[in-house]
């Protein structure tokens, strides 16, 4: 199957870039950069397979289902659309509770700010 450019198939985040193991998650829990606010907390571990993002988004924290999976949809799209931005890093992300009351812009707004403050954090921290 081909994908046509512009359709919805090549907006995704494909597979290369999340975490999906116990592993990756229990190593980014273990030792990271923290950043965080009244939103989300997101933690960042320096990776070899370039930026890739994970979610630890409990049901306490969101509500419902539906706005569960509206928080990771925007949550995947803020890092698909800044993944270029981010240096080779894991990332968990964790959501405050209250998170899903707020309007979307809000939401992309604070993502935007973890992203930029993590990459200075490696910035600063990586050997020139």
């Amino acid at each position: 199957m081909t994908e046509v450019p512009g359709s919805a198939g090549d907006a995704r985040l494909r597979r290369a870039y999340r975490l999906n193991l116990k592993g990756d998650f229990t190593r980014v829990f273990k030792r990271s950069r923290r950043s965080a606010d009244r939103f989300f907390i997101v933690l960042a571990r320096d990776s070899e397979a370039g930026p890739r993002l994970g979610m630890a988004i409990s049901l306490k924290a969101t509500g419902g289902a539906v706005a569960r999976n509206r928080i990771k949809r925007l949550i995947r799209e803020s890092f698909r659309q800044h993944r270029t931005a981010l240096p080779a890093v894991d990332l968990v992300v964790m959501v405050r509770p209250g998170v899903a009351a707020e309007p979307s812009a809000k939401i992309s707004q604070s993502l935007r700010g973890h992203w930029d403050k993590i990459a200075r954090q490696c910035a600063e921290s990586s050997p020139s």
